[in-house]
């Protein structure tokens, strides 16, 4: 019995002393830090002064510098002259005071010339145009404004127009013509090509000056 009870001792006394000696490693700090909370090493300090251009960045997603052209004058396009059987180059101008019937008209105009297969070189707006309508008082001399009017153009460019489909075309443009729009066509030169562009009376001068 006596060898038993201390057979059970020495076992007992064994296992608490493992269990002593993994509580004390359990309690220890452990080897693996947490990246944002463990103290920086020695080496790691070292890429703080580092520069980083570069760093996770891919080359297909980076933008090539291009080198920009420098902007010149714009030119005319060239302007082609009338056959027996075609027109040149038209300007098809459309002007009115309300905007949105201009814009409506004019691509009525462009949806008409695709169906009929009519070459349409350009299509674009010229300067809006501001008229002040003056009147004069019953008593007195002095004048003041009423209203303000204002004119909106657009030029569609007909390109070797037939000469056979012209007056078909023109009819039923001027049969769906609206209200308050004027349509008028002209042949393209170089005076209606300028007239797109704003003039700079100040800058002209400048330029003069320059020149003398």
């Amino acid at each position: 019995m006596n060898t038993v009870f201390r057979k059970l001792q020495v076992s007992f006394t064994q296992q608490v002393f493992a269990l002593n000696k993994a509580l004390t490693l359990c309690r220890a700090t452990p080897s693996i830090q947490h990246p944002v909370y463990g103290t920086a090493s020695a080496n790691d300090r070292q890429f703080h002064n580092m520069p980083t251009h570069g760093i996770g960045s891919w080359r297909y997603l980076l933008r090539k510098n291009l080198q920009r052209k420098k902007k010149g004058k714009r030119q005319i396009n060239p302007i082609f002259e009338a056959t027996d059987t075609a027109y040149g180059t038209l300007n098809v101008q459309v002007s009115g005071y309300d905007m949105t019937l201009v814009e409506h008209y004019i691509q009525y105009i462009h949806k008409l010339c695709n169906h009929f297969d009519i070459k349409v070189a350009l299509c674009y707006a010229l300067p809006t145009k501001t008229t002040e309508v003056m009147l004069m008082q019953e008593q007195g001399t002095k004048m003041y404004t009423d209203a303000v009017l204002k004119t909106h153009e657009r030029v569609i460019q007909l390109r070797s127009l037939n000469t056979l489909l012209c007056p078909v075309i023109m009819d039923v443009l001027l049969k769906n013509q609206p209200e308050g729009v004027q349509l008028s066509v002209k042949e393209h030169s170089e005076a209606e090509y300028k007239v797109r562009f704003k003039a700079r009376p100040e800058l002209e001068e400048l330029m003069s000056r320059i020149n003398q």
